[in-house]
């Protein structure tokens, strides 16, 4: 008989959950979002909270009722092969193409960039991302529990720090908040939404469902609906931390503008915000818990990719995986923060629509019966106009396609113009189901 889980249990399971979401990284957008919205920061903060909060909380939702125990069986109901591609590059999105290098770079940023004179040049970057990935990789390759120790050390360090930063920054406002620059005059609510894809955290949902559904099941939970209850109050308790640090932290990077001007990213804002609240100590302070706190990020990115890739492909070890990652993570880390995210931007507006569309047909799936053409027909469409809004994003030029689109497309001129398509793919996928019969429930 399934069990119910005691409150402390599901307490304890949210703060897991917002120690899993609120990787150091995390800091430095809502801080960039705050500085570049400017007087539009409640409108801009509203669409990053959106899709760097309310997603991933849906996202784990998905994996609650879903009844699946891994992400490549879930992306598997539209067909064996996309779930394996899918899965494939969510991983490398998670590890050594983005999130894992900016580990690294956000740690230079913060904790050695301040300290440094002005053009240094790229070796102290080199040196830096050697050492910093080459001690990951060592602990990588022998994990141990003292990096969970470790781990839960560093995280309430982190918001105790930040927490306090935010805090002084409000009562004691750095200056006025300043006109917002660029898209953030006119779509703030959009422009944020695609800045929260940025958290990757919509794409870390998918495996950090699995985290929470494994560790409800090991207290003896099986009940899909007490699964789901546990899930609900879990994310709930994430989200609201979550959407509470980033809206304050958006707020101090807005006040900061007057006195600071316009920076070249978020890791650079909050550390110049610390330094003139706190002088170097405080800088030094900051800097020293971020790059611990990334470097258990960094480790659990690695372990998590090396484990994936080891059970895909057994013939190479473990160990030569970890530290493949971990050396492609650190030449990746020398383009620097302020490039990688510039790099990063074209790929995740391509792959955040396929990962939202996912979720929404996870929830959809018993009203269309599972058919697996409604889930071929959806992400087909919507895989092929967020690679097109990546294009863009990657700026190419203005040509006859995208005028056509942004004249007759709804949203495209905002950036979302994969929602129409993802709707009707699914409505011809489930015509073509129809005519052919056999709906596949899974």
């Amino acid at each position: 008989m399934s069990q119910k889980a005691p409150l402390s249990f599901t307490l304890v399971t949210g703060l897991m959950l917002f120690a899993l979401f609120f990787g150091a990284g995390n800091l430095i957008f809502p801080a960039m979002l705050g500085q570049s919205s400017g007087t539009n920061l409640w409108s801009a903060n509203l669409g990053f909270i959106l899709t760097g909060v309310g997603l991933p909380f849906i996202g784990i939702l998905a994996f609650g009722i879903s009844g699946k125990n891994d992400v490549q069986s879930l992306v598997s109901r539209a067909h064996p092969m996309f779930g394996l591609i899918f899965t494939i590059v969510l991983y490398l999105s998670l590890g050594p193409l983005f999130a894992l290098p900016r580990t690294g770079s956000v740690s230079y940023e913060i904790g050695i960039k301040p300290f440094l004179p002005d053009g240094v040049g790229f070796l102290p970057l080199l040196v830096f991302t050697i050492i910093y990935f080459g001690v990951a990789c060592l602990l990588s390759i022998n994990p141990s529990k003292v990096l969970d120790i470790v781990g839960k050390i560093l995280t309430p360090l982190l918001l105790i720090f930040i927490a306090i930063l935010i805090i002084v920054a409000i009562i004691n406002p750095m200056g006025d908040i300043q006109a917002p620059i660029a898209d953030y005059s006119d779509n703030s609510f959009f422009k944020g939404f695609k800045e929260g894809y940025l958290t990757m955290d919509t794409l870390a949902s998918f495996a950090f469902g699995i985290i929470v559904i494994n560790t409800i099941k090991d207290r003896g939970i099986t009940s899909k609906k007490e699964i789901l209850k546990f899930c609900t109050k879990a994310g709930l308790i994430a989200a609201f931390l979550l959407m509470i640090v980033y809206t304050s932290l958006t707020y101090v990077g807005a006040t900061s503008v007057e006195l600071l001007g316009q920076l070249g990213n978020g890791g650079d804002v909050l550390a110049q915000v610390s330094n003139h609240f706190f002088g170097s100590g405080g800088a030094v302070l900051l800097g020293l818990i971020v790059i611990a706190a990334c470097l258990t990020t960094s480790i659990g990115l690695i372990t998590a990719c090396s484990t994936y890739f080891n059970k895909l492909w057994p013939s190479v070890s473990y160990k030569i995986f970890v530290v493949i990652f971990s050396a492609f993570s650190a030449a990746v880390a020398n383009v620097g923060l302020s490039n990688l995210i510039e790099y990063t931007v074209p790929v995740l507006t391509a792959l955040y629509p396929v990962a939202i569309v996912i979720i929404a047909l996870t929830f959809l799936h018993p009203l269309f019966k599972g058919r697996s053409e409604v889930y071929l027909g959806s992400l087909f469409l919507t895989l092929i106009f967020g690679i097109y809004d990546g294009l863009i994003a990657f700026g190419i030029p203005k040509n006859p396609v995208t005028e056509f689109l942004t004249d007759y497309l709804p949203l495209f001129s905002v950036g979302v113009g994969w929602v129409i398509p993802a709707i009707v793919g699914g409505i011809i996928g489930y015509i073509v189901s129809l005519i052919k019969g056999q709906p596949v429930t899974n």
